[in-house]
């Protein structure tokens, strides 16, 4: 027997309504914020990612699925959404469009190899939005309370928003001097990966998951501390406008995020449900001025955010919380005979017609049976077509709820039987 190759699953029935309800809920939220949906291949010349994401940080050195085409050509699977949606903004030049920032997301698989833990998969679904063409700090605000309100629609009530400033280059530079001479006497107590950024990018150092629990993190120079006024004016105005949005937070000096394009304001939305597990993020993002002309564009500063769906179920899960499934049958239509089946067959054409969910037994079983089923499937009203039926041209309709029944025509099923249900439902 084949089965999924380690790293994925398959979203049965049972579990995919739940996908479709949390979907359903962030493309309501993206249309009230005005953000519009982009979609991006799922593979990619490998520069790009090694140009946008990093090539120090764990994705590229360790996760990301790369090969060569026929052509010889270097193409990866995508792990994240931002480069494809920046080499889009880029290339499909949409900073010339007259209204900045412009506001996009997407939602699609991302692939990343890395060791399965709950919530965490080689396949995984990411939704994300980027706010690209515009500086102003209200739009971290806002990207911000776009994934807070998606988390609150979803039903998530135990969660917090983690915040710092990451600062512009030339508070990144004087951190960075500061890290490596903090790091530098001791570093070779440290990992490998850890050896080798301490040059190249000590801020890595911070984010390293096997090191997290090393003294010198825990008083290894802040971020915070380095940020020249222009930097620490801007964080202000974020936590200002946050304030203003009535959203919570806590800052956090250690936040760095595992990508190099991030500059100014970083953030994590995390669980803190009790029954959640040990990782404890959903979503995180920040500002990225400076992406853009990396990939070749005018100077277009953005921000924008990422979070799983896995995730997001599983912190659903630990809250307890249910998604109603809406995907129980309207109207179940049972046949007892040849000629009635074929009858019925038109009576569920014509309820589909009329936007009734409907659904027939394809088993020629008895009615007994075709009445459990009809139960199992939750229907709100059967539909039994005999002989008798047929030669009077009707239908017996019988409401579930009530055990109400009566013979309506065939030609006025779809209607009638609409009117029933919404009835039934007020």
């Amino acid at each position: 027997m084949i089965k999924v190759p380690r790293g994925t699953q398959d979203i049965l029935p049972e579990q995919s309504y739940k996908w479709q309800a949390v979907e359903n809920i962030i493309r309501q939220t993206c249309n009230v914020y005005q953000y519009k949906e982009i979609r991006t291949p799922i593979f990619e010349h490998t520069e790009l990612f090694t140009r946008s994401v990093g090539d120090t940080t764990d994705i590229v050195q360790k996760e990301m699925y790369t090969f060569e085409d026929r052509g010889n050509r270097s193409l990866t699977l995508r792990p994240e959404g931002t480069a494809s949606t920046v080499r889009a903004y880029v290339e499909h030049k949409l900073f010339g469009q007259p209204d900045q920032p412009v506001k996009l997301y997407y939602m699609g698989p991302m692939f990343r190899y890395e060791r399965q833990q709950a919530g965490r998969y080689r396949q995984f679904v990411q939704f994300g939005i980027e706010a690209i063409g515009s500086a102003d700090p209200a739009v971290d605000a806002e990207v911000i309370a776009l994934a807070m309100d998606v988390y609150k629609k979803a039903g998530l009530k135990e969660i917090k928003l983690v915040l710092n400033s990451l600062g512009d280059s030339e508070s990144r530079n004087a951190h960075k001097e500061a890290l490596v001479a903090h790091f530098a006497p001791r570093i070779d107590e440290f990992c490998g990966d850890c050896q080798n950024r301490l040059e190249k990018n000590p801020l890595r150092i911070l984010d390293c998951k096997r090191d997290r629990n090393h003294e010198l993190m825990a008083i290894a120079p802040k971020l915070t501390d380095y940020l020249n006024e222009e930097s620490a004016t801007y964080f202000e105005k974020v936590k200002t406008y946050l304030d203003a949005l009535d959203i919570a937070y806590e800052i956090d000096p250690n936040l760095v995020r595992g990508l190099d394009y991030y500059n100014h304001t970083a953030f994590e939305i995390m669980s803190t449900s009790s029954g959640f597990g040990a990782i404890t993020t959903l979503a995180g993002g920040g500002r990225y001025n400076g992406l853009v002309e990396e990939l070749g564009g005018p100077s277009s500063p953005g921000i924008g955010f990422a979070m799983s769906i896995e995730r997001l179920l599983l912190a659903l899960e630990a809250e307890k919380s249910e998604i109603e499934d809406h995907s129980s049958v309207d109207a179940y239509v049972i046949a007892l005979g040849d000629e009635p089946k074929i009858a019925a067959m038109k009576v569920l054409k014509d309820l589909r017609q009329a936007g009734v969910s409907s659904d027939m037994d394809y088993a020629d079983r008895k009615l007994k049976a075709q009445m459990k089923s009809a139960d199992r499937k939750k229907a709100k009203v059967v539909l039994i077509l005999g002989e008798d039926e047929l030669a009077n041209s009707s239908v017996q309709v019988k409401l579930l709820a009530t055990g109400e029944q009566q013979l309506i025509s065939l030609g006025e099923v779809g209607n009638k039987v609409q009117q029933m249900i919404r009835e039934e439902q007020q």
